[in-house]
Order: C-alpha cells, then structure tokens, then sequence
C-alpha cells in the first residue's frame, strides 16, 4: 500500500529550496519545441500510462486519500493555523491555493488537506490534484528525474541554467513522492472527476481542457463556459485555457470571441493572473512553464505577464492582447 498519508515522522522532510530562473528564449514557442524534442529523447525509454491502464483503485487517488487520512495528526484547520500572517485576510480556499504555493514540502501538504478530501470538500479535492500533478514526473521516476536533469545541465541550452533550477525546486517539493504513490494520468482524472462532482468549478474547467469534460453535449460546454467567464476564478480561468487556444481552432462561435489562437490560450492565462493567480517569478505557474516546456526567463524577477509580452507577444500586438483579457475580466459574458 501507498505510503502518502503516512506521519510525517516516517519520511525525513526535505530542505527548503527555492530556485530563481536565468535564461530567455524568443520566441516562446520555439523553445518550447526545442525542449519537447529534448525531453523525447530523455523520457523515449519511458512510456505514459495511459488513463485505461492504471489501476481501478490508485495509491494516491481521492479514496485513499479520504481511507489514511485518519493517521494524520493535522487537518487543513490546523494547516490554516501554521499559514503565514499575511494570509489571514483571504478566505479558506484562497489559503489553501497560497500553501500549495509556498509549502515546500508538498507531500507534508497532500496529508494535510486528507480529512477535507475524505469530507467530500471540493476546493481541497482540486488542490490535491493539482499536488498530483505538479509532482507527477518527479514521482514516476525520482532517479531518472534526477539523471535527465544532469543531462539537460550538460547541453549547455541557453535554458539549461534556469530549467535545472527549476526542476531542482519540483524534486525538492516533491522529494517525498514515490513511483508507488502513482501520481498517474488516471489518478489526477479520477481525482479532478471526484472534486468536480463536489461543486469545484476550477476542477470541472480542468476536465474540458483535459478534453474529458463531465458531459458531452454542446449545451454542457457552452454553459461551463459561461460559468468560468463570470466566476471570475483565476483558478477556473487558467484550468481552462487549453481548451481556449489552439483546440477550439475554428470554433469561436461555439467557445466564444476569445478562442482559437495560440493567443487566446495565452489571453486567459494572462487574464487568470489578473484577477489573482500568483504569476510571481518564483510561482509554481512560471516554475512548471520553465522544468517541463524550457520556457525560462532570463530575468529571475519577471513575472508571467511581463515574461509574455516580452517574449510571446510581438510589440505591434500588445494592444490586442490587453483588448482580449479586458474582455474577459470586463463583466458577465454568455457565448449563447
């Protein structure tokens, strides 16, 4: 059996590390295929699970979440408790998005939000998955990760520099996870399926970006659409941007004016920052951009929004852009 929600006593935790970012790249989206062809030949020798292979029940899937939960000692009333001072004027949900920010140790922070998951609540159901997910390529294979980011250092890539720091800081986060954890595909899915169903908006968003939306019909999209537009959740903002880029190519009637470009998807990330997802230079947003894509700014104290319209918007289009996430964050929207 899985060892995630085990005390805290039985793993050492690991030491503090929080890792800056030194190299640029133009435009975005070329490095990002740079990176990808690199990461084919590092991860060629691993395949992906795929959601229909991995087992019904998974070691770190909500159900044994909510089953050991009962062995640990702290709830998430406690884990507000220990939030630092700043925090206490947000509500319990933007807290918890804050600690799976900041904690660095994000297997100490997955047994935390155990008896909230257990319950059935569904802000912390959403956050454990994105715990799953943000850990998902360290835990399958903490060596390799290991030995692949040695060899990306070694290709002297104008991102080396900042996409090893950045995935020294996701293997110092997750350094407690384990391959028997399985923080698989299907474990996320079922996890995000599960959080959804409880009433997470930023959850449901995630599935349709995930092309896995809970239903099928047009009138279901449209809606969830709708719904995320004028929730105004950074959260459900970002969660959705996949499906409103590329993926919606062809189909803004259906998804809406701001879809079907590579700058739309990036419209919604932008508009998310917004109206409140932490987008800092140090974030886990620009941390996953730079470890997983080689997306990296050479500037260690750029944020997101600055880092795109340097890097991924040509000067003559800043003011489409800033048009396309005014009209997001601007007021109710229906694409009905």
């Amino acid at each position: 059996m899985s060892d995630l929600l085990t005390s805290q006593l039985e793993k050492e935790a690991p030491p503090a590390v929080r890792a800056g970012v030194s190299a640029i790249v133009r435009p975005m989206w070329a490095v990002a295929a740079v990176a990808l062809l690199a990461g084919g030949v590092l991860y060629a020798r691993r395949g992906q699970i795929a959601p229909e292979a991995a087992p019904e029940i998974a070691a770190t899937s909500a159900e044994a979440v909510a089953a050991t939960a009962a062995r640990v000692d702290r709830g998430v009333g406690d884990l507000d408790a220990d939030a630092p001072q700043r925090t206490r004027a947000l509500t319990p949900a933007q807290r918890l998005r804050e600690r799976f920010e900041h904690s660095d140790d994000l297997y100490a922070y997955a047994q935390e939000l155990g008896a909230a998951v257990r319950a059935g609540e569904p802000e912390s159901t959403w956050m454990l998955s994105r715990v799953l997910d943000y850990c998902a390529g360290y835990a399958a294979a903490p060596a390799d990760y290991g030995r692949d980011t040695q060899a990306i250092a070694g290709m002297n890539l104008r991102t080396s520099e900042a996409m090893v720091a950045a995935r020294n800081r996701v293997g110092q986060r997750c350094a407690r996870f384990t391959p028997a954890d399985d923080l698989s595909y299907a474990t996320i899915q079922r996890t995000r399926i599960r959080a959804a169903k409880a009433g997470s908006l930023p959850a449901e968003a995630s599935l349709l970006g995930m092309d896995e939306p809970l239903q099928n019909d047009e009138a279901y999209v449209r809606d969830l659409v709708d719904r995320v537009r004028n929730s105004l959740d950074p959260e459900a903002f970002f969660a959705i941007s996949p499906k409103m880029g590329i993926a919606s190519s062809g189909r803004r009637n259906f998804y809406g004016p701001i879809a079907g470009t590579q700058f739309s998807e990036l419209a919604w990330q932008l508009a998310a920052c917004r109206l409140g997802l932490d987008c800092s230079p140090n974030s886990v947003l620009m941390t996953t951009y730079c470890a997983n894509g080689g997306i990296c700014s050479q500037d260690p104290n750029q944020d997101f929004s600055s880092f795109v319209f340097d890097a991924a918007v040509p000067r003559q289009g800043t003011e489409v852009m800033n048009d396309m996430v005014n009209g997001l964050v601007g007021g109710t929207r229906i694409t009905k």
